[in-house]
């Protein structure tokens, strides 16, 4: 991330600017259908009217905010990008669905619908810091199309996973880019997110990956037919275009809120930041991560502020790359996710609020 200038003069006006934004940013995707159904613009729009209040713009920024839908991480010198990837599994399925879906509908058969979500989830949770965030996140969209729910358990199903990718994500700094700015700040080396954060991370992947399966319910398989394929190329695409405006939407937010970030909530006391970095659900958790963590915090600190921006990016839609990339594939609206994702999330960050904190 660009960052905003270290030492940026406090400005009333572009801070009031800034909360406005904030706001409408809150307000806007769940009382305005026109907006709901556009988030990518909407957030493109309001990632433009940020850095501008901020007065940030730059040629790096630009840059960054093109790029970085194509290139969050690298393998083996490949950069690897949400945009890629979601384009290519898209056309993968598109050409070859048929064979895809009987595949999974043959295992969802043999399994049981309850192991089933079990396996998913936990595999999936834990093995996304290796696979990476995007990767895990586009093959779990089309695992929970094939899934013979009803839409609302379906959602259901698709916010928790989503939880759990997010989680086991930031265990190593290949999973996604918030691991991977923690990891470089503290100069520390690929297993100290397993070791500091592991013990929290990896039992809480497990228990969503149970309460997947019962949540899902006893539905039967039995009779579960192939699922018809209705997208066209077009739509492949656009989805994918769409993909690699939100994140470029959600770096310019990030930046644009930079201000804020460095003005208020990097000074705030961790107990109280904890649950600060619940702003994390609509904004950037790799940009928070960016200004709050560094050598000078204590373990504490850091796993507090950590736990709080990983947890809370389920909560929301814009919170987190799977939640972006489900909510695509299967059209889920922001009052959807965020009738399942907030209370779901408020009920994590209280838990570890205790563990961190009280305990």
């Amino acid at each position: 991330m660009v960052g905003a200038e270290p030492h940026m003069q406090e400005d009333p006006l572009i801070a009031a600017g800034l909360f406005i934004i904030l706001l409408l940013v809150l307000i806007l995707p769940f009382r305005v259908r026109k907006v709901e159904e556009n988030l990518e613009p909407f957030f493109l729009i309001m990632g433009i009217a940020a850095v501008t209040v901020s007065g940030l713009w730059s040629t790096k920024l630009i840059v960054e905010a093109l790029e970085t839908p194509v290139k969050i991480t690298e393998f083996m010198g490949i950069p690897i990008g949400i945009f890629q990837v979601v384009l290519i599994v898209g056309l993968i399925i598109h050409y070859y669905n048929k064979q895809v879906y009987s595949f999974l509908v043959g295992v969802l058969k043999k399994m049981g619908i309850r192991a089933f979500a079990f396996l998913v989830v936990t595999v999936f949770g834990l093995i996304s810091s290796i696979i990476s965030v995007i990767v895990s996140a586009v093959i779990l969209a089309e695992i929970a199309l094939v899934m013979p729910l009803e839409r609302k358990s379906k959602i259901e199903f698709v916010v928790i996973a989503c939880f759990a990718v997010g989680l086991g994500a930031a265990l190593t700094p290949i999973g996604e880019p918030l691991s991977t700015i923690v990891v470089k700040k503290l100069n520390e080396d690929f297993f100290y997110l397993v070791e500091l954060v592991g013990e929290y991370i990896i039992p809480s992947v497990i228990i969503l990956g149970i309460y997947s399966a019962i949540r899902v319910g006893g539905v039967s398989v039995k009779e579960i037919e192939i699922p018809e394929y209705t997208e066209t190329l077009r739509t492949v695409v656009v989805r994918a275009i769409r993909v690699y405006v939100f994140i470029a939407a959600l770096v310019l937010l990030g930046e644009g809120f930079a201000p804020i970030i460095d003005w208020y909530i990097s000074k705030i006391p961790p107990e109280i930041i904890y649950w600060v970095n619940m702003v994390s659900a609509i904004l950037d958790n790799a940009t928070l991560a960016a200004a709050e963590i560094g050598p000078q915090l204590t373990e504490l600190q850091i796993k507090g502020a950590l736990m709080g921006l990983i947890i809370s990016g389920g909560m929301l839609i814009p919170g987190n790359i799977p939640n972006i990339v489900a909510a695509g594939r299967l059209r889920i609206t922001m009052s959807e996710w965020a009738k399942i994702g907030v209370p779901l999330g408020l009920l994590m960050m209280g838990v570890f609020f205790v563990i961190i904190y009280l305990l």
